[in-house]
């Protein structure tokens, strides 16, 4: 009988720099979810990959001096190294560099424009550079971007547009027709109230601004913006193709069955994706689920608030197991959820060194000690063996029933009841006592075999979620019954094999304070030698006023210096300063900062400078310092 087709996609990463942790949980918890389709017997296909163009990245290869490409090439690798060091099991990792989605991209833009649906035009309004992202006035939160909080300034440009308008009714029956196209249900509460119901805005899909993009080949000023290509992704990389040549893979695997993305990109891919596919007559993914945020401590993760997590460096304090494990349980369904160096330490001690690696440990050991390691079931069964089987046997079927609805963290909880229910089998149970009895030996086996089953059982469904401890068990048994059809029943581990003679530790338990003086060692800082100093006299030679920053651009020779001109009141001062790997010439226009205004004039790199602006900086950030109330040519003291 043909396997039933399950195709998975996760969000492609921006290659704008190194995965933290949370970028990362996204593709464990779509590893999980492929895992567990193929070893229920499903024909899996997994894809992720890089989202490599836009101004960002156009601005940073500018600033390392190196071509955008160059730039995407070793961020790309960098990604990829970290989707592999978690262990996931993608069957295709997808670059939009890639020339076949380059070429399939330009064919899907010239049919959208060929038919209608793209029409040119010129946008202006709110942008974010940081997203990418046009915004109305209305749509900003306090003046600042809605999405991320950053700053905004007025951008005017010529733009193709997408005709969103012309497919919301149908896009909003296929929802109503479809309640588990969006999940969780809030999410599809979210995008219905906020974006369908008000109204969908035509969608701005090029850009002009830029050129790091795959350019619109029937008209070269423009580039195709985010929208079409890194969402294109999802059918180029199965081979899709416009004029109807699909490749094998697209024939077999489309529509997918399930979108797994963040919750900060739900509009994207339940609004404008599904709008794109109905233009292009292409029939829609079966679900989009937006999962919640890892939080560091109550915050978001955030490279300028400095409180980024890599997984190398988790990896490499507790193990790739740990870690998985980690952000699998504790992420809730719908809610964010909190990872702190303390939670992690608490979690592996708990759940991964006693209930599971010691259950595993006391039953191999004992199983030596007492039968010289070999397995048998007398069958000499009692009222306490009830439950824990009864329990062996519902566990499959309660993870398989939170598995379909993606309720990964539930599922793993129903495998850690049956792990917990097996250690309390063994205090009912005393084998120690029934080892001094000659005439318990039978009763002794089977209990030792009954937790032997009960640990396969587990150690097979553990295998989508922590897979190289799952191998390490189901070999340290010596079992060649691994796959989901052995654990329908109770009694399949086979009778007369031998377990190891020495148990592997699965998990060390770690000691807090031993920790985190290890962690303080590794991260500990230099301090800075203070400079001399000064008299109060000394410092009230400075003179320093608030400067409205009126035009700012590159210095023509140095790509980590901007030249701004200053109004401080009764002047215009130009001002070079070496802060563009901390913001770009627009984020600086409007900005009112602090001005020395009685520095000697100095040329920087052949351009005068005729003061200099008060910056803040820490080993990560640097930052401007800027006032909001006083008007330019207050003084500063």
């Amino acid at each position: 009988m043909e396997k039933q087709k399950y195709y998975i996609t996760t969000a492609i990463a921006y290659t704008s720099g190194k995965p933290h942790i949370g970028n990362v949980y996204e593709i464990i918890l779509a590893d999980s979810i492929a895992r567990y389709k193929r070893l229920d017997g499903y024909d899996v296909f997994f894809q992720t990959g890089t989202d490599e163009h836009g101004q960002k990245i156009e601005d940073k290869a500018n600033e390392l001096g190196i071509t955008p490409q160059a730039y995407v090439d070793d961020v790309a690798k960098v990604v990829k190294s970290m989707f592999d060091l978690a262990n996931t099991s993608y069957d295709k990792f997808i670059r939009t560099t890639d020339p076949n989605h380059k070429a399939m991209v330009q064919k899907i833009f010239k049919r959208l424009y060929d038919q209608g649906d793209i029409y040119k035009g010129e946008y202006e309004g709110w942008y974010c550079k940081s997203c990418e992202s046009f915004f109305t006035e209305s749509q900003l939160v306090d003046g600042k971007c809605p999405d991320c909080g950053g700053e905004v300034y007025i951008a005017k440009e010529e733009t193709y547009f997408f005709r969103m308008s012309k497919y919301q009714d149908r896009l909003m029956k296929h929802i109503e027709d479809h309640p588990e196209f969006i999940q969780p249900e809030s999410r599809k509460n979210e995008m219905i109230n906020n974006f369908l119901k008000p109204g969908l805005q035509d969608l701005a899909v090029s850009r002009t601004s830029f050129k790091w993009g795959i350019p619109v080949d029937f008209d070269d000023k423009h580039v195709v913006y985010v929208w079409v290509d890194a969402l294109s992704n999802y059918i180029t990389g199965l081979g899709y193709d416009v004029d109807g040549n699909h490749g094998e893979l697209y024939k077999k695997y489309w529509p997918a069955d399930l979108h797994l993305i963040g919750k900060d990109i739900l509009r994207f891919h339940t609004i404008y994706w599904p709008i794109m596919l109905m233009a292009l007559d292409v029939p829609l993914p079966k679900q989009v689920f937006g999962h919640p945020w890892i939080l560091v401590g109550e915050g978001k993760m955030s490279k300028s608030k400095g409180n980024v997590i890599y997984l190398d460096e988790l990896v490499n304090y507790f193990g790739v197991d740990a870690v998985r494990y980690y952000v699998l349980h504790e992420m809730p369904f719908a809610q964010d959820g909190v990872i702190t160096w303390d939670l992690m330490i608490e979690r592996i001690n708990s759940d991964l060194a006693n209930v599971l690696g010691n259950l595993v440990n006391r039953t191999i050991s004992m199983s030596n000690k007492y039968f010289d390691g070999v397995v048998k079931n007398p069958g000499v069964k009692e009222d306490v063996d009830n439950e824990l089987i009864q329990l062996a046997l519902e566990t499959p079927k309660n993870v398989n029933k939170h598995m379909e609805t993606l309720h990964v963290s539930d599922a793993i909880t129903d495998i850690f009841t049956l792990l917990r229910r097996s250690n309390k089998y063994i205090d009912e149970t005393c084998p120690w006592i029934l080892a001094k009895d000659d005439a318990k030996q039978d009763r002794l086996q089977t209990v030792l075999y009954n937790l032997l089953e009960s640990i396969r059982i587990s150690a097979v469904l553990l295998e989508p979620f922590i897979p190289d401890t799952s191998k390490k068990i189901l070999d340290q048994i010596q079992t060649k019954q691994t796959t989901f059809d052995t654990i329908e029943s109770f009694g399949n581990l086979e009778e007369g094999i031998k377990v190891v003679e020495k148990p592997e530790i699965l998990f060390n338990r770690i000691d807090e304070k031993e920790f985190a003086k290890q962690y303080e060692e590794d991260h500990k800082v230099e301090t800075k030698p203070k400079k001399e100093e000064i008299t109060f006299d000394d410092f009230m030679k400075t003179e320093m006023k608030v400067g409205l920053v009126e035009k700012c651009e590159k210095h023509p020779k140095a790509d980590k210096l901007l030249v701004s001109q200053i109004n401080i009141g009764d002047e215009v001062r130009q001002v070079v300063s070496g802060i563009a790997d901390a913001i770009t010439p627009e984020e600086m226009v409007g900005k009112k900062v602090i001005v020395v205004t009685n520095l000697k004039p100095a040329k920087i790199r052949g351009v005068e400078s005729q003061g200099m602006i008060l910056v803040g900086e820490d080993d990560k950030n640097l930052e401007v310092v800027n006032v909001t109330a006083l008007e330019p040519g207050s003084i500063v003291r």
